[in-house]
């Protein structure tokens, strides 16, 4: 895993960024909580002061939430799912891969799956706290509600049974919530303008036959210090 020696650090500016084909983590901290709970090695395609975009390839070893008798957490009941026990557990991407873009300070970040044999399926807009970069990676917090985009452009909502729950079991409060609403309103109107990343015909875009798939660390669960958003 690459850490803060893969870097490039661009001409006129403080900020730096990874270079193409660099693997770092994607990682999501508990909700009401320190700790992580998800973490997903991945290979950066693009990282610039407009956009991050990076691949998670079939068959990564990631790290995801499960109840601590290792029941999978969207098998438990929505009435109990947040309140039970957790635990993390170790487990591999078993679908197509995926392409990951967020720009930088935005609460969401658009995420593109295929069907095999590179067929489009979707964009995805997963509202979620703005990155921090560390050497490492980035971390965020995701906020339950989604957005499923078509490749018609029309659009729907996703898990507000979920986003509903959160907030009755204490896990997110109603400031917090009343934000996100807003940063999915405003998602809803980039998809309806059909502004980026949605125009910019990502859907098209395949990765480096040289890449490898990325190892999950040992330590994918460090507190480095957070250098940006």
């Amino acid at each position: 895993m690459a850490d803060d020696g893969a870097v490039r650090r661009v001409a006129g500016g403080p900020a730096t960024y990874w270079a193409p084909g660099t693997q770092i983590l994607w990682r999501y901290r508990e909700n009401a909580g320190e700790g992580f709970h998800i973490a997903r090695p991945v290979t950066v395609v693009r990282d610039d002061e407009e956009l991050l975009a990076v691949w998670m390839a079939p068959g990564t070893d990631c790290v995801k939430p499960v109840l601590a008798d290792g029941t999978p957490v969207h098998l438990e009941p929505l009435e109990t799912r947040y309140t039970k026990p957790r635990a993390v557990q170790r487990d591999r991407w078993f679908g197509t891969g995926v392409l990951k873009l967020a720009r930088p300070g935005e609460p969401w970040s658009v995420w593109l799956f295929w069907d095999p044999g590179w067929r489009f399926k979707n964009w995805y807009v997963n509202l979620e706290r703005p990155l921090l970069r560390w050497g490492g990676g980035v971390d965020s917090v995701d906020y339950f509600l989604d957005i499923s985009v078509n490749p018609d452009r029309s659009w729907h909502w996703r898990d507000e049974d979920e986003f509903a729950q959160a907030q009755r079991d204490g896990l997110m409060d109603s400031r917090t919530a009343d934000r996100v609403r807003e940063a999915g309103q405003a998602a809803v109107a980039a998809i309806e303008a059909w502004g980026p990343p949605f125009s910019d015909g990502w859907q098209h875009w395949r990765p480096d036959p040289s890449w490898t798939v990325p190892s999950l660390p040992e330590d994918w669960d460090r507190t480095p210090a957070h250098v940006s958003s």
